[in-house]
């Protein structure tokens, strides 16, 4: 079983910037793709960023030249760096992983508990 935690959400106002973080944990043989996603109230879960273990990204329109995703594949973290935060942005964001486990290699779909960003003056 792999677990994500996520921690660094929290209250930032207009412009400001945050640092999300994530970290797997468990059975883990491999990741593929650790990724952010966000669901504001009332809203669907979204993609906001994406990262591949060789390092290729994905972002949302929404997002392209505010946030910053990276990872450390020797530690099984990803990292969401968000710049220029509006108000818009306000959702729980949740952390996501993708790979084999190392029981069986199975392959797991892991999400985390969720992180609240509030961006609000």
């Amino acid at each position: 079983q792999v677990q994500l935690v996520e921690s660094g959400g929290g209250l930032v106002q207009p412009g400001g910037s945050l640092r999300l973080s994530c970290a797997a944990s468990g059975s883990i043989f491999s990741i593929n793709t650790m990724g952010w996603y966000r669901q504001a109230p009332g809203k669907e879960r979204e993609l906001v960023a994406a990262i591949t273990s060789g390092g290729m990204t994905n972002y949302a329109e929404s997002v392209k030249g505010r946030f910053t995703i990276s990872r450390d594949n020797a530690k099984n973290t990803v990292h969401l760096q968000m710049n220029s935060l509006k108000p818009e942005d306000t959702a729980v964001y949740y952390c996501n992983a993708d790979g084999r486990s190392s029981w069986y290699y199975k392959q797991f779909d892991s999400w985390g508990q969720g992180t609240q960003v509030t961006v609000s003056s």
